[in-house]
């Protein structure tokens, strides 16, 4: 937040003023995360709502002891960490995000299915919605579940590429699981389609990371949004194209 400015130093002294905080506490000091630090100018606080600016500990939990230790930070709390527990905890807020576009591609996923050179096919759509369906889930489950647990151990830097690996092993799962029900050119545009859900649920995920930059995410998304968009539309050609061939 502070990296990309909507924690910035016009924001810190917006609120202060806004509500009124000199007029409910008698002290003049305002204890900051130790990560705003890249988007507060303290020496602006200080001038424009005579707050002085504390960057205190990286996590909230840790405020009592650097209160009680004079607001000094010991070592721990200055490291940055992203464990496991870390890590797990933001998994339900990222599948809580998805909850209304799901309901999108859960009716485009109908749609798509149900065209035939019949015009549409109530059974198609119902038959190969749900497996497209359970196809999004498993692309769901790599990029918004597996990827954030095994972060440090998938290969490359970039997490869109870390999502296509773990897209990679969902979508082997989901074809393996499919497959008597449907044949090859909707077996690859499912795996295409698993592969790029997880690939853009990873790099949508730097955005809950304490060691992405702002410029490194947009780095990031010019070189996987273009790929994205690409494996996604081959994917919808192959898939609605089926029935006609």
């Amino acid at each position: 937040a502070a990296g990309k400015g909507t924690f910035s130093t016009e924001e810190v002294i917006l609120s202060v003023n806004r509500y009124q905080v000199e007029q409910v506490i008698s002290h003049r000091q305002l204890i900051l995360p130790q990560l705003a630090a890249t988007g507060v100018a303290a020496q602006k606080v200080k001038q424009q709502c005579g707050f002085q600016v504390l960057f205190g500990p990286v996590r909230a939990a840790d405020l009592p002891a650097y209160i009680e230790h004079h607001k000094q930070c010991d070592e721990a709390m200055r490291t940055v960490t992203f464990t496991l527990s870390e890590r797990a905890v933001l998994i339900p807020v990222e599948l809580f995000l998805l909850a209304k576009p799901l309901l999108v591609i859960l009716a485009l996923a109908f749609l798509l299915s149900g065209i035939c050179p019949t015009v549409f096919s109530l059974s198609s759509a119902l038959n190969r919605g749900l497996i497209l369906l359970g196809a999004t889930a498993f692309g769901i489950a790599a990029g918004a579940v597996l990827m954030p647990l095994m972060l440090p151990w998938l290969p490359f830097r970039q997490f869109w590429l870390k999502g296509i690996v773990s897209g990679l092993a969902a979508a082997a799962c989901s074809v393996l699981l499919y497959a008597p029900r449907i044949v090859l050119t909707e077996e690859i545009a499912m795996a295409l389609w698993v592969v790029t859900i997880s690939s853009y649920l990873a790099m949508n995920f730097t955005g809950s990371t304490p060691f992405t930059s702002p410029s490194g995410v947009e780095y990031e998304m010019r070189r996987g949004i273009p790929i994205q968009i690409g494996a996604t539309c081959l994917a919808i050609f192959l898939w609605a194209g089926n029935p006609f061939w």
